[in-house]
């Protein structure tokens, strides 16, 4: 702020700032209690190296003291205590965490957002990143990327989508080392149609090590229709196989699940 105010106001209020009476003042400047008391009532002033030593003594400049348009100084302590709370604020947003949403909107969301939060015990609802893409702990939206994330096409250490990637994946389709979906593909794999994978369960087919469905290939198969690995299988031995049994199977379906049934091993 501006303060418009004298001389003697000023001094006055420099000294009860520092607790200290007219007395002590006057010891420190070396003159009597009378002439700090006509400086403060302003029937006198100080001499020009009496206004340094007191500029000194108080850290302001000597025209702050003798202009009345000077912008008032931060007192020293002030600043010190300023300097620290800003410090701990700066600490507490990053254990909080950070977040960033762009201005751009789509049907009500941001095209952008994102929400981390550094502290798993203070991951609230603020804390989930909701957007078209969206990226933090907690992630919704069209395109996610989070340790939990949701979206149509996820990306997350747990993933729920439309096509979701993930150490723990669900979804219409699911990739991961645990993938469950109407599709899924993975070391363990469940899909309600079609599986592949280290051990695969599959409504329709399954392909992998340990397949179990109604048509399975693998290295120990269970179900209706089964191709044993055997001594190794060929690409097109699987897609023959899988093609004699659901020869309206989706192309690029028939491409992944031959290239599991070639590569079980």
């Amino acid at each position: 702020m501006i303060a418009l105010k004298t001389f003697a106001e000023k001094l006055s209020e420099l000294r009860r700032r520092e607790a200290l009476s007219q007395e002590q003042l006057a010891e420190k400047l070396g003159v009597t209690r009378q002439s700090v008391s006509k400086w403060e009532s302003g029937t006198a002033v100080p001499e020009l190296g009496k206004l340094i030593t007191l500029s000194e003594l108080f850290s302001v400049s000597v025209d702050y003291l003798v202009k009345d348009g000077i912008e008032e100084p931060e007192h020293p302590a002030e600043a010190s205590t300023a300097k620290l709370e800003k410090q701990v604020e700066e600490l507490t947003q990053y254990f909080h965490g950070w977040a960033w949403e762009s201005k751009t909107k789509i049907w009500g969301l941001p095209l952008v957002s994102i929400h981390f939060c550094f502290h798993p015990h203070r991951i609230q609802n603020r804390s989930i990143a909701k957007g078209i893409i969206a990226i933090g702990n907690i992630a919704v939206g069209v395109f996610s990327l989070g340790l939990l994330s949701v979206g149509l096409f996820s990306i997350g250490v747990t993933s729920l989508g439309l096509l979701s990637l993930g150490a723990v994946a669900f979804g219409l389709a699911a990739l991961g080392p645990v993938a469950i979906g109407l599709m899924a593909f993975g070391p363990v794999a469940a899909g309600l149609w079609y599986a592949g994978g280290v051990a695969a369960l599959g409504g329709k087919i399954a392909v992998g090590v340990t397949a179990v469905g109604e048509t399975a290939v693998g290295y120990d198969a269970a179900g209706a229709h089964t191709l044993l690995w055997g001594d190794g299988l060929t690409r097109t031995e699987v897609e023959a196989f899988l093609l004699q049994h659901h020869p309206n199977l989706w192309k690029p379906v028939l491409n992944l699940l031959s290239i599991f049934g070639a590569n079980i091993k």
